[in-house]
């Protein structure tokens, strides 16, 4: 099966009811499968890597690692899919949100394009995007930090 018959599936899928289909040939199979247009995103809580301090005693001295508290407060927002990373929803519009600002459960952080689909990626929780991990038109992969979050 090459590229073409594939895209001519895909666009049978999205122009049909069709929810899921499966189609196998010899040692080929392919699932193709509609999503909800909003995808919930994996959240995982983050612990704080240790802060690199340089050595007081000599200024070239290699930099020591001092132990710092877990940041237990952050929440990373993991892609639940495999695909590119849009900030916005057109590149004319501004980004959904931005570093510092405050998001409530449900409000869109962003958009992935995964096989011409757009799937609009919402907020598990409510807090404050402390940092966006990726850049704008970043291909990206399942289960990969997208934002954390400061419920």
């Amino acid at each position: 099966m090459d590229f073409n018959e594939i895209r001519q599936l895909i666009d049978i899928v999205n122009s049909s009811d069709l929810q899921e289909t499966i189609i196998e040939k010899g040692d080929f199979k392919i699932i193709l499968r509609r999503s909800a247009a909003t995808v919930a995103p994996t959240l995982v809580p983050v612990t704080a890597a240790p802060a690199l301090q340089a050595s007081p005693q000599a200024s070239n001295a290699a930099p020591a690692a001092t132990k710092s508290e877990p940041v237990s407060n952050l929440i990373e927002s993991r892609s639940p899919i495999v695909g590119t990373f849009y900030q916005s929803s057109s590149p004319d519009s501004p980004p959904f949100v931005s570093v510092n600002d405050t998001v409530k459960k449900g409000d869109v952080l962003c958009i992935i394009e995964a096989m011409k689909l757009m799937n609009e990626i919402e907020a598990e929780v409510s807090g404050t995007i402390v940092e966006i991990l990726v850049e704008n038109g970043q291909a990206i992969e399942y289960d990969q930090p997208l934002f954390r979050i400061k419920p």
